[in-house]
């Protein structure tokens, strides 16, 4: 059974940082790119930090500069460093880990909270 069990998400102010981390088991690490994403209430999901297919980066221009997706395979476990938060951050974040050959073939996290508020 596959399953993305993401963590770190929380309430905090504007400037502040967190990171996120999103753990994998039931499929091959190494086999699926990772990302994360995001949604808010009314939105489509959209992209924030992904690993591609070729094992480079691709994120979001909204988040650039200030966000840093990374990997640990040892652990299966895919991060987003997340600094300077602003309120238009706010959203539910979701780990994505997609085949890198079949790349139909894609899991979702449940999700965690980030709020960023004064």
């Amino acid at each position: 059974q596959v399953q993305l069990v993401e963590s770190g998400g929380g309430s905090l102010q504007p400037g502040g940082s967190l990171r996120l981390s999103c753990t994998a088991s039931g499929i091959i690490f190494s086999n699926y790119a990772m990302g994360w994403y995001r949604q808010v209430p009314g939105k489509q999901r959209e992209l924030v930090a992904t690993f591609t297919l070729g094992a480079s980066t691709n994120y979001a221009d909204s988040v650039k500069g200030r966000f840093t997706i990374s990997r640990d395979s040892a652990k299966s476990t895919v991060y987003l460093q997340m600094n300077t938060l602003k309120p238009e951050d706010t959203a539910v974040y979701f780990c994505n880990a997609r085949h890198r050959v079949q790349q139909s073939v894609v899991y979702w996290g449940q999700g965690t909270q980030v709020t960023v508020s004064s």
